[in-house]
């Protein structure tokens, strides 16, 4: 069945203004640069073509449940460059490394369309958000406390926020602005499924607040998963440095501008799928670009469980990648962590893909 669509006017000049847009670079074999910025229908034009048809996961995936998962930053700094591109999985965990690795560009893709709404909706809070205390004031609905400013830690600042209600009436007003924000401001033409979703994500985020964990969405209590959004945000690598994406204003400044220049693009596609992540390969091949990192999370399980590893390996195989490209992974018994549930671990590219790339 054809998904519905909600069009406002924006939405309707939009779709004639994508229809002379160029994909690729207008001469062909030469390299373009990538983008200082893309315009709103350049991102759409992008998201829409390179994405495959929507898929399951056994869960929402509205937040990570990876505790360890900032461990690798240190390593991951000295290894892979920063400037290129960067790409990943799930929610996010995906900032965090967005932060550290300062990429040009970055690629989102996940088997859920859920989760491209989940990133349109950071997408809106971060470009309305002039700071890290106004960003959590939207995000869960609650008032802004007095006492907070750039020199804050995330520990404050979620300590400061956990004595705040969160209102029925700013939840409103802020869900209307993410809407107006993405309807209006960039004129994406948002089908009424990718409206529920976006109402579907920000009502849990409203609803179990800062303490929000990855069980949450789905009623599941204790257990692995049960790591909240504000402890994650609080979190540190394994010498106590912070480091997520809300530790600092610098590092919410690097994910606001990428997002301001609509250089975060969420991307619905399956990794062993027949096109999502090798469109992304053409273009960055087309565009003269590098991959810097790939956030892989703990998907590979999966692929092996399903049979299709090799597809996903051949995918990636078709990356313009070289020697200090890498992998970040999330594994029992990685390297990074303290051997409880999923720790992580960091992988060279080429030589995970040696043999993969078709002749």
């Amino acid at each position: 069945m054809k998904r519905q669509r909600h069009f406002l006017i924006a939405g309707l000049l939009l779709i004639a203004q994508i229809g002379a847009l160029p994909f690729a670079p207008v001469a062909r074999g030469i390299a373009q640069g990538l983008p200082e910025r893309l315009s709103s229908q350049e991102f759409w034009k992008i998201s829409s073509e390179f994405s495959e048809p929507d898929g399951r996961f056994r869960s929402d995936n509205l937040l990570s449940n990876e505790s360890y998962f900032l461990y690798v930053i240190p390593e991951l700094n000295r290894t892979a460059k920063s400037g290129r591109v960067y790409m990943g999985v799930g929610p996010e965990q995906n900032f965090s490394y967005i932060v550290a690795l300062k990429p040009k560009m970055a690629f989102i893709l996940d088997i859920r369309r859920g989760n491209l709404d989940l990133q349109l909706m950071y997408k809106a809070l971060f470009e309305l958000s002039s700071d890290r205390v106004e960003f959590v004031s939207r995000l869960f609905s609650k008032k802004r406390p007095d006492g907070l400013g750039p020199q804050s830690t995330a520990t404050e600042i979620f300590a400061a926020y956990s004595k705040v209600e969160a209102t029925e009436g700013l939840y409103q007003e802020n869900l209307k602005a993410i809407k107006d924000h993405l309807l209006l401001m960039h004129g994406f033409p948002l089908s009424i499924d990718d409206l529920a979703g976006i109402d579907y994500v920000y009502r849990n985020f409203y609803q179990f607040g800062p303490d929000i964990n990855y069980n949450s969405s789905s009623g599941g209590g204790g257990g692995f998963g049960r790591v909240s959004y504000s402890e994650l945000m609080a979190a540190t690598d394994e010498g106590g440095q912070a480091r997520s994406f809300l530790a600092s204003e610098e590092n919410f400044d690097v994910m606001k501008d990428l997002e301001t220049r609509n250089l975060i693009v969420p991307v619905v596609g399956n990794f062993a799928g027949p096109s999502a992540i090798r469109a992304m390969g053409k273009y960055l091949k087309d565009m003269d670009a590098t991959v810097s990192a790939f956030y892989l999370s703990n998907v590979e399980q999966y692929l092996h469980q399903d049979g299709v590893w090799g597809a996903f390996c051949r995918n990636a195989a078709t990356l313009p990648l070289d020697e200090t490209s890498t992998f970040i992974r999330s594994v029992r018994g990685g390297r990074y962590g303290q051997g409880v549930g999923l720790n992580s671990d960091l992988g060279n590219m080429p030589s995970d893909l040696k043999g993969c790339s078709e002749q």
